[in-house]
């Protein structure tokens, strides 16, 4: 009867322990979906996509930045094709690095964005609100033709982020990354 007992009571802390742990990794997905805002738009020939990472700044961000070490949030940007019962399709990838360093004796936030590879903008500030603009958010960035694209068929754009350095919970709780994705429909 005791050993009928004590089973029973493993058997409800494993149950407690899945739910527990199923309730936090729900959690974890619905702060990540509201954390990071993917919108694109097509104009003329382009694909511009415009992202806002909400909770990326936080004050370990602005710690970081503010001791001179050089901070880089990096977005992987997928254009992909909506296969409904099949594998996705990526049509293309582009990734924007977005480095900011601050000089403690200058008191100058230097920001580069490079944008695959090539050095997009660089400037230099003292406004710590442009720098962390720059590192959270873009702004109809045209990162894809539309070329490559069949009209009247729904694509998405996805975008990861992550940050360096990353000590496993500079931007958010559960990792050093995030993701979110926007479906749209191209018309020609």
């Amino acid at each position: 009867m005791h050993r009928v007992l004590a089973q029973s009571r493993t058997r409800r802390t494993v149950l407690l322990a899945i739910a527990t742990f199923l309730s936090a990794a729900v959690a974890a997905s619905a702060q990540t979906a509201e954390s990071l805002r993917v919108v694109p738009l097509v104009r003329d020939d382009h694909v511009l996509v415009s992202f806002d990472l909400q909770d990326g700044f936080t004050d370990d961000v602005r710690a970081a930045i503010r001791s001179g070490l050089k901070t880089t949030f990096t977005y992987s940007v997928d254009l992909r094709l909506d296969v409904p019962g099949w594998v996705d399709r990526t049509i293309s990838t582009s990734n924007v690095s977005i480095a900011v360093e601050y000089d403690n004796l200058t008191r100058r936030y230097s920001i580069t964005r490079v944008i695959d590879g090539h050095i997009d903008e660089s400037r230099v500030s003292e406004d710590e609100r442009l720098a962390r603009a720059y590192l959270t958010s873009a702004v109809k960035l045209p990162l894809f033709r539309t070329g490559m694209l069949e009209p009247n068929r729904e694509y998405y754009v996805q975008v990861r982020a992550t940050a360096r350095p990353s000590n496993g919970s500079i931007l958010w709780p559960f990792g050093n990354a995030t993701s979110a994705q926007t479906k749209f429909t191209f018309l020609r």
